[in-house]
């Protein structure tokens, strides 16, 4: 199934770019949290995050931090957050890997409600994690 980003990919939607290479395409968000919000996607087509290659992912990790302090010094932010969702109850609203970069600037940005709860059989858990490596 086609999204957005597929078209944008395949340039039948133009975007406001502000970085590509072979394995990564960054844009700024049509409806932005606020000033700089910037989209990055990775150029395999895959849905969800654990389906990306480790190359691409490694791709995606090497730009971020360049396009963070881009964004920085482009919006004058000293904060951001960084959002990456997966599957529709995660909130992932179209169906190709990608993240956000979107900047704390006053009232504008990212709100987050955190509901922490304590941790119950953590070494279990943290065996049945590294299992799966």
């Amino acid at each position: 199934m086609s999204t957005i980003f597929d078209k944008i990919l395949d340039g039948d939607i133009p975007c406001h770019r502000v970085y590509e290479d072979d394995h990564v395409l960054a844009f700024l968000d049509i409806n932005p949290l606020s000033e700089g919000h910037v989209l990055v996607i990775p150029k395999e087509r895959r849905a969800f995050l654990h389906e990306l290659s480790d190359d691409q992912a490694a791709a995606i990790g090497r730009v971020l931090p360049r396009l963070a302090r881009a964004v920085m010094n482009a919006t004058g932010c000293e904060h951001y957050n960084i959002l990456q969702n997966n599957g529709a109850p995660a909130h992932q609203a179209v169906f190709h890997v990608h993240f956000h970069i979107i900047p704390k600037l006053a009232d504008r940005g990212l709100g987050v409600q955190w509901r922490p709860t304590s941790l119950e059989g953590g070494e279990e858990l943290a065996a049945r994690i590294r299992s799966g490596l």
